[in-house]
C-alpha cells in the first residue's frame, strides 16, 4: 500500500481492544452472531460451491457456524488479534494477520467473508483489492461492516456532554463507510457485479453504561488515532448518560441504540460473467418501448 494513505485508526489499539475482549466475547457477541447468521443466509442463497473459504476478521470463529456447505475443503480463519485467534475453538486453520497486509497467495480461495471487522481498516479499497487477489477467478466476496449511522445516539450524547462540561470535543467519530459509496469501494478494488445494501438494527440497554460495557466487550471501543489518550472524565460520562436517558429512552425506560450494517458483495472478474452491452447494440429503440417520439440530442423538445 502507498505510504501516503490517510490512517484514521490506530491498528495497534484495534488489536489491543480485541485482545482485551477475547476472554469474555461470548457474553457480548450477539451482534456478531446476528450478522453472521444473515451473512450465512446470503451465502446459502447463491447456487454455487465454495469449497475453500477465507473468514477475514474472524474474531472467535463464530462465522464458521453459519457457512453451511461452504468451506467443505478448507476454512482459514484470520484475525488481527492473537488472543482472539487463541480463543477460537473451531477446528479450522487459524492465522494471525492484519487485514491491511494479507499473507495469502493469489487465487487461494473460492469465497471470502468478513463479519464486522473491515470498518476498522484504514485503506478499505486496498484491503478489498488484496482480498480480490486472494480469490480465484469468479470467486465471491461478501462482507458486513458498520456504517456511518451506527451509534449516532451515543456519539451525540457524548458530544453534548463534552461541549457542556469541557468546552470542546475530543475525536470520537469513526470515518465509517456510507451506503452511497459502498459499491464504488468494490469497483475500485477490481470486483465485478458489485452489490451493496444495508440493514438497521435497534437494540435497547438498561442505560448508557451498559451499552458502553457491551461495546468494550465486543472489542469495539474507540480506536480513532487522534482520540483522547487519557480516560474520559467521570462527570462527562455521567452527563452523557443523563442526556441519553432523557433523549433516547423507550417506554420501559431503556435506552435505544442504532447499528447500521452495510453489506458488500462482489465477484472476481471472469469471462463467463454478464457484461453490459456495447453502446448502440440495442435491438429495439427506447422510444418505441416507451411509446414516445425520439428527439435528437441538442434539439429543443416540443411543448
Amino acid at each position: 500500500m502507498a505510504e501516503d494513505i490517510i490512517r484514521p485508526f490506530d491498528r495497534a489499539i484495534v488489536r489491543r481492544h480485541r485482545d482485551r475482549a477475547a476472554p469474555g466475547l461470548a457474553r457480548h457477541d450477539f451482534l456478531l452472531r446476528e450478522i453472521g447468521e444473515r451473512l450465512g443466509e446470503r451465502i446459502g442463497d447463491i447456487r454455487r460451491d465454495f469449497p475453500r473459504v477465507l473468514d477475514l476478521g474472524a474474531h472467535d470463529g463464530a462465522m464458521a457456524d453459519y457457512l453451511g456447505p461452504a468451506g467443505r475443503d478448507m476454512v482459514v480463519q484470520c484475525d488481527l488479534s492473537p488472543a482472539m485467534t487463541a480463543a477460537n475453538g473451531h477446528a479450522h486453520l487459524r492465522v494471525v494477520a492484519d487485514e491491511e497486509w494479507l499473507p495469502f497467495a493469489p487465487e487461494s480461495f473460492d469465497l471470502a467473508v468478513s463479519n464486522l471487522s473491515l470498518h476498522w481498516v484504514n485503506d478499505l479499497p486496498g484491503a478489498l483489492a488484496q482480498v480480490r487477489r486472494a480469490l480465484k477467478p469468479d470467486g465471491f466476496f461478501l462482507g458486513a461492516l458498520l456504517g456511518g449511522d451506527s451509534l449516532f445516539e451515543l456519539r451525540r450524547c457524548l458530544m453534548d456532554a463534552e461541549l457542556k462540561l469541557e468546552g470542546g470535543l475530543s475525536p470520537r467519530i469513526s470515518p465509517m463507510a456510507d451506503i452511497r459509496d459502498a459499491g464504488n469501494l468494490l469497483t475500485r478494488a477490481g470486483f465485478a457485479l458489485p452489490v451493496a445494501d444495508s440493514d438497521t438494527l435497534t437494540v435497547s440497554y438498561a442505560n448508557a453504561f451498559e451499552l458502553m460495557k457491551e461495546l468494550r466487550g465486543m472489542g469495539e471501543s474507540n480506536a480513532v488515532a487522534e482520540r483522547r489518550k487519557g480516560f474520559s472524565r467521570r462527570a462527562t460520562l455521567l452527563e452523557a448518560a443523563a442526556i441519553y436517558a432523557k433523549d433516547f429512552a423507550d417506554d420501559d425506560g431503556r435506552v435505544t441504540v442504532t447499528f447500521q450494517v452495510l453489506y458488500l458483495g462482489g465477484w472476481t472478474p471472469h469471462a463467463s460473467q454478464q457484461k453490459p452491452l456495447k453502446p448502440g447494440s440495442a435491438a429495439q429503440r427506447l422510444a418505441d418501448a416507451l411509446g414516445s417520439t425520439e428527439q435528437p440530442a441538442g434539439d429543443k423538445a416540443e411543448p
